[in-house]
């Protein structure tokens, strides 16, 4: 009983945190009351909906447990009405979707622990419900999704997800290992933040770019211009 109540804790708390976001990136793109909530809920369910799909829960548990939807969708919508507080509160919404992402790593993670995932398995789900609202929002909002960039986001959560299934096959109390798991991925994306850390990427050293041109003639021939435009790196000289 305790450890139900504190997932449905966890969800909600996460829902929260989640639907608030997705309703401040809707507002971004100047969106209307209908499309904000859409995205608000979207952005808080999106996750949970892929783990229920993953374990063979069906139906989601967001279809099923009021509580859910209706927590998104009114987050999303006092967010529509307080947006211009909220967007001037950049660190305070980095902050509170941290913990969003930390929450819901433990969620998914112990979900999908409890359900019989083998480890590495349940280490996925934690992440794709960790990260995939968040791609959702980012994908109706236009956006490449931020955990394709640089920015250290999916990682966090991954290593959120391996701490809890290593615990739990230690046979640690839950309450410990999700503390613990939701306190790493919270700090590690802050201090990411902070810190301006990164994944790698791959350097380039020219770049290439396509110019394609049509030209209407009177047989309708097509003509294309490709140019290649050498880049140097930042700190190259020129000269040479």
């Amino acid at each position: 009983m305790g450890e139900d109540l504190l997932l449905l804790g966890l969800n909600l708390a996460g829902i929260v945190v989640f639907a608030a976001s997705g309703a401040v990136a809707a507002v971004a793109k100047q969106l209307d009351l209908f499309g904000v909530a859409v995205v608000g809920v979207v952005t808080a369910l999106g996750g949970g909906a892929l783990r229920d799909v993953a374990i063979n829960e069906a139906p989601p548990i967001a279809f099923t447990d009021w509580r859910y939807p209706v927590t998104a969708a009114t987050t999303a919508v006092v967010v529509f009405w307080i947006h211009g507080r909220v967007s001037r509160l950049r660190r305070t919404m980095l902050t509170l979707d941290a913990a969003g992402l930390a929450l819901f790593t433990v969620v998914g993670t112990e979900t999908a622990l409890d359900a019989g995932i083998p480890q590495v398995g349940a280490c996925m789900i934690g992440m794709i419900t960790a990260i995939g609202g968040g791609v959702i929002r980012d994908l109706l909002t236009a956006q490449i999704p931020v955990v394709l960039l640089r920015e250290v986001y999916a990682v966090a959560s991954l290593l959120g997800t391996v701490v809890i299934t290593a615990c739990h096959a230690l046979d640690v109390p839950p309450l410990w290992y999700s503390l613990l798991g939701a306190g790493l991925v919270f700090g590690l994306r802050l201090i990411s933040l902070q810190r301006n850390w990164s994944a790698p990427t791959p350097r380039q050293s020219r770049l290439i770019r396509y110019q394609g041109r049509t030209a209407a003639t009177g047989n309708d021939t097509k003509t294309a211009a490709i140019t290649y435009a050498a880049v140097r790196h930042t700190g190259d000289r020129r000269g040479g």
